[in-house]
């Protein structure tokens, strides 16, 4: 099991999701908590090496479309970071281009996966990128 930057003290392994349509984010965190996960959940960029270093998680849900700062421009902030440059960052976008895509991966996001989301995708990717075992009660 890989977990960046430490363990919870009780085993839950926290997730950032960084979303601004207020839907979309509400419904990523209530069903990523509901799957086990502490969730912080936020509708934009902005201070976002604080919210992180406060809230350490252990991995990144990034929409791409954000007001302010888009996700690419974080993407590239948390890669040049000392500190979070290895943070797992799964970009959930309703990008649908090969070309966002392929930009997303290149400034180092692991995976990219296109809304609308199905659940068990989700849960998979989260499971996958965080090398985690996945039982058969899981969503």
């Amino acid at each position: 099991m890989v977990l960046y930057p430490s363990d919870p003290a009780d085993g839950r392994v926290r997730v950032v999701v960084v979303e601004d349509d207020n839907a979309n984010r509400l419904f990523f965190a209530d069903y990523l908590t509901f799957t086990g996960f502490e969730v912080l959940a936020l509708p934009h960029g902005l201070d976002l090496e604080q919210q992180l270093k406060a809230f350490q998680p252990q991995l990144l849900l990034l929409d791409l479309g954000l007001p302010e700062i888009d996700g690419y421009t974080l993407l590239k902030q948390i890669r040049s970071s000392p500190v979070w440059r290895h943070l797992p960052v799964v970009v959930v976008s309703g990008y649908a281009f090969a070309e966002d895509q392929h930009r997303a991966l290149a400034l180092g996001a692991q995976r990219y996966l296109v809304k609308p989301v199905p659940l068990q995708q989700l849960t998979q990717t989260v499971y996958a990128v965080l090398q985690l075992p996945q039982s058969r009660d899981c969503p």
